[in-house]
């Protein structure tokens, strides 16, 4: 049906707002069902950047599955990099290291961890508290990789800072230990 939609808009002129919907939708469905070669030849296929910029933007606005997140936040971030506002960009980029470390979370427990996708130094803190050690070791590793040269609003230092910060209150004992005598 979208491709059928898809031909009659290019047989008769349709309103900018309802192709960008049509392409939205049709986008949002073939990521849903797993198809991202077919996604990726829709955005090819559409020649004006300024409506393929829309329909990206707004996909990911409509916080999509953790797949068609991390797909959409890199393409935009990849084809789009020049056409966004630094807040945009930090906020996008932000999505796509977070989806990346949610992909690297055993697939039962990222549900759990979904909603902080957009806020990943949020989501190593949970998992601190969670005392999830194994998946903040994979957690961090991933995040320095993809923090190497990027400028996103927060750095390196600042996962160092939280690990230092949880570190401590781990060995902080709030009480005096006694010996027992025997």
């Amino acid at each position: 049906d979208y491709e059928l939609c898809e031909e009659w808009g290019c047989l008769y002129p349709v309103p900018r707002e309802n192709l960008i919907s049509l392409h939205r939708e049709h986008l949002l469905h073939l990521l849903e069902t797993g198809d991202i070669e077919k996604a990726l030849k829709l955005l090819q296929r559409i020649e004006d950047p300024d409506i393929c910029l829309a329909i990206s933007e707004q996909s990911l606005d409509q916080h999509p599955s953790l797949a068609a997140s991390h797909f959409l936040a890199n393409y935009l971030t990849t084809h789009f990099y020049r056409n966004l506002t630094t807040a945009r960009h930090n906020e996008i980029q932000a999505l796509y290291m977070g989806s990346k470390v949610l992909l690297t979370l055993p697939e039962l427990y990222r549900v759990n961890y979904f909603h902080l996708s957009s806020r990943p130094l949020l989501m190593l803190e949970q998992l601190l508290m969670n005392m999830k050690v194994d998946w903040v070791a994979v957690a961090v590793q991933t995040l320095h990789q993809l923090l190497a040269g990027q400028e996103i609003g927060f750095a390196v230092e600042d996962i160092d800072n939280l690990l230092s910060k949880y570190a401590e209150k781990a060995l902080d004992f709030p009480f005096a230990l006694k010996e027992k005598r025997s």
